[in-house]
């Protein structure tokens, strides 16, 4: 392609400039014009690119990246990203790049809990605290791939975008089609500065509201598919009594749905679970003070279901083939404008009706036979991964347009969908549908690296939870959740009087501290993939106020802790520290960033949370 021209223009929403390449193909009618948004406050620039199609016939598009991103040359070079799997997402890991190709991607029809559409590189001797790191993040929540290639010569690019799998666009004439943002960043402040860096980028330009995330109660653990009105009020009066702010009924309200067998896609409210509907449970969680939540999977319906009854062609599927069954359901076909209607009339239907104020949209399952049947032709048949997702981002954006103040929870087997493009509509993600707290820990290490603790739900939960026979102590559940947005998700009904007074005083700390975990700056101290302990900060933007967490795994430990150094504090403030023992103490920020705090922890699954205060000079 040839340059054609280019121009800059201000960007008032980035308080950048955005630079536009216009580039001419020299044979085919193809334009294209490369964006580049640049964020001068945070050292950021995002990139994608536009295709046109200025001839008369369609334009075949296969490849459809983003951005390619070129590393300084270095001796070497070591690339960090994640894996995982269902309820173990978000696994940190680290790679020295030798010469040739090193690929993370998605196939599976979103984002996928297997990997995540980011990368960082650096020379193989960043920290969490110092060095130099070249990173991006890519915002798209279907098939993606990143690939980091070494040449001979010693250089290293990294490309990013939609993946090309199985995968193909026709560009009509006079249409034009547009790859998503990939932003991409540097930093010499090591693993630590790039996280700030990101967060600070999702709270100021990404997120669609900077309310602060509400405490949270979830029915589910507690009832699974035995969804009654009397026993969600009996659940709700509870979690008022601790001082939450949100009850969210979950699954099993709607349809015939008493196991996940059937009655996915009906959603009317059950009569017999429900018999005045939901309005005389909402005006009760009203009357205790709560605002109401419900859980939706729009996507998916059970064969046994009243619209796939009615409409068996609404489902992915060949017509050779049939069709096959995850958690017993199949996937609508979102690329029929009739399916998307019925997923916007019924989710408008429910949120006129019922004053909710909260919506977690679940999906549990891939695409596994990706055809678009009678809806397109043969040759657009390969469009299926990247028309559901726009139909995705469609039907959020027409919610979100038509109910303002109405917040959004992505949700997808666990953290199967978490990207910069599915956060540009959810208010918050649900990393895992693994809450132990213990394993929390390393999964929220991991989805800290790229995305802000404001949006990571978690949940505190009963012990042992089903997946391990670990039991963990209430102080240390509610200290690991209370590192992301706090909600509960335990069964209230067993708690003891004494777990449930302990609680409350939990649930009342979270809420004074939440500004500082939501919107301060995180600084990961000490990760139990290096030694026993775990602790991570966080600091408010005028350094006055922290609050530092602390989370022991005795069973690798022996002997005495160090000192925890602290980070992010002004050298020459004295603060106060309450938490680490029965006096407060004080000292100034360098004794406690170089010198630290001690930790007076003992025994299996010890936890800390300290809050550290600025005195007045």
């Amino acid at each position: 392609m040839r340059l054609e021209r280019w121009r800059v223009d201000a960007d008032d929403a980035s308080e950048g400039e955005r630079l536009v390449v216009t580039m001419k193909d020299a044979r085919y009618p193809l334009t294209v014009h490369l964006h580049y948004r640049t964020f001068p406050a945070l050292d950021l620039i995002e990139r994608y690119a536009e295709a046109v199609n200025e001839g008369a016939d369609d334009i075949v598009l296969e490849s459809f990246q983003s951005a390619a991103w070129s590393v300084p040359v270095r001796p070497r070079y070591r690339m960090t990203h994640v894996t995982g799997r269902w309820a173990g997402e978000f696994q940190l890991r680290e790679t020295m790049l030798s010469e040739g190709k090193k690929t993370i991607e998605s196939r599976r029809g979103f984002t996928g809990p297997h990997a995540n559409p980011w990368f960082a590189i650096d020379g193989g001797d960043a920290t969490e605290r110092s060095g130099d790191v070249w990173f991006g993040a890519l915002g798209w929540s279907g098939n993606w791939s990143i690939v980091a290639e070494k040449s001979s010569f010693g250089h290293v690019r990294v490309t990013g975008g939609m993946n090309g799998f199985d995968s193909e666009w026709r560009l009509g004439p006079g249409e034009t089609f547009r790859t998503p943002a990939f932003v991409g960043g540097f930093t010499g402040a090591g693993f630590g500065g790039m996280s700030r860096t990101l967060h600070r980028y999702q709270r100021e330009h990404v997120l669609p509201s900077r309310a602060l995330r509400k405490v949270l109660y979830n029915s589910w653990e507690a009832t699974t598919f035995d969804v009654t009105a009397a026993g969600q009020i009996e659940l709700a009066r509870k979690a008022a009594s601790l001082g939450v702010e949100r009850f969210v009924v979950d699954d099993g309200w709607f349809g015939e749905r008493h196991s996940d067998r059937a009655g996915l896609g009906d959603w009317t409210v059950n009569p017999e679970k429900f018999p005045n509907g939901l309005g005389a449970l909402i005006e009760e969680v009203h009357r205790l003070g709560m605002d109401f939540g419900i859980w939706v999977e729009p996507e998916s319906v059970n064969p046994d279901s009243e619209l796939y009854r009615n409409h068996p062609d609404w489902v992915y599927g060949f017509p050779t083939r049939e069709g096959t069954q995850l958690r017993n359901q199949l996937l609508l076909n979102l690329s029929l404008p009739e399916v998307r209607a019925y997923i916007l009339e019924f989710m408008t239907r429910l949120l006129s009706e019922h004053p909710i104020a909260f919506v977690k949209w679940d999906m549990n399952r891939t695409i596994t036979e990706p055809g678009l049947g009678a809806g397109l032709p043969p040759e657009r048949q390969k469009e299926i991964w990247i028309r559901h997702v726009q139909a995705i981002y469609d039907i959020w954006a027409e919610l979100r347009a038509r109910f303002p103040r109405v917040e959004f929870e992505t949700c997808a087997g666990g953290g199967g969908r978490i990207d910069l493009g599915m956060l540009r509509f959810a208010d918050q993600a649900w990393p895992s549908d693994n809450t132990d707290a213990f394993d929390r820990l390393a999964i929220q290490e991991g989805f800290t690296y790229v995305y802000s603790p404001r949006v990571m739900m978690c949940w505190v939960t009963d012990s042992p939870n089903g997946l391990n026979g670990r039991r963990l102590p209430l102080s240390f559940r509610f200290r690991s959740a209370m590192t992301g947005s706090l909600g509960v998700g335990g069964n209230l009904k067993e708690w003891s009087d004494a777990e449930l007074e302990e609680a409350a005083k939990h649930i009342a700390l979270y809420k004074d501290i939440r500004p500082l975990v939501q919107e301060g700056m995180q600084y990961r101290l000490s990760t139990q993939r290096d030694s026993a302990l775990a602790a991570v900060q966080y600091v408010n933007e005028e350094r006055t106020e922290s609050v530092a967490f602390a989370f022991l795994h005795a069973q690798r430990f022996a002997g005495r802790l160090p000192a925890l150094r602290l980070q992010g504090l002004d050298e020459d403030k004295r603060y106060e520290i309450t938490g680490i023992g029965e006096h407060v103490a004080t000292a100034h920020g360098s004794t406690l960033m170089h010198a630290g705090v001690p930790l007076p922890m003992r025994g299996d699954y010890d936890s800390l949370l300290i809050r550290i205060r600025a005195l007045e000079a």
